[in-house]
């Protein structure tokens, strides 16, 4: 969505018409989810964080900056909601995938059948290594090689410089390497 579209959305739910908020929904509800699963791990908790962050962003349009984009301070709250839930509830399980954007090589020779199963392998064994590292580390993968966002983004969201970015992203690169390796999983 363009930041004027979704400027104006805003303005209209500032002015009292709470039904423009819908399209920005529409518009995030998908990555959001992705990112909450990322860091709940379990779906229902991310569904529930990605529900409480929408209400407490659509409470808080009053006080958002319209000179800066949405989508950082939209996924800020998110991740500030999942951090929150977390704590208070300790959520611990198995990660599952949601439309993730991490691409799978499996053998060469593999094909058809045999290669969709070494994907569904894969993936399996990429989201048990995610659940071996820390937090941190795993949010700043979601964010990144899952959602695809610029450095400057994930910086306005995590709150932190771009070097800073650039710096967890490689230990968390490294983390997630060496927890795929102590599964003894070959990771590049």
């Amino acid at each position: 969505m363009q930041p004027e579209v979704e400027q104006e959305l805003i303005r209209k739910c500032r002015a009292g018409d709470p039904r423009f908020y819908e399209p920005l929904v529409r518009a995030y509800e998908g990555p959001a989810m992705r990112v909450a699963v990322g860091m709940m791990g379990q779906p229902d908790d991310a569904h529930d964080a990605v529900q409480e962050a929408f209400v407490k962003v659509y409470n808080s349009l009053g006080r958002f900056d319209l000179k800066r984009p949405f989508g950082p301070w939209f996924f800020q709250i998110l991740r500030n909601q999942c951090r929150d839930m977390l704590r208070s509830r300790q959520a611990r399980g198995r990660m599952e995938t949601v439309d993730e954007r991490l691409e799978f090589r499996p053998a060469d020779e593999a094909t058809g059948p045999e290669r969709i199963q070494q994907k569904s392998a894969a993936r399996e064994m990429l989201w048990r290594g995610l659940e071996r590292i820390g937090t941190e580390h795993r949010e700043i993968l979601v964010l990144k090689e899952l959602e695809g966002f610029r450095y400057n983004e994930i910086a306005e969201i995590l709150e932190i410089p771009e070097g800073t970015v650039a710096s967890r992203l490689f230990h968390a690169r490294r983390a997630l390497k060496e927890a795929l390796q102590g599964m003894g999983i070959s990771y590049p």
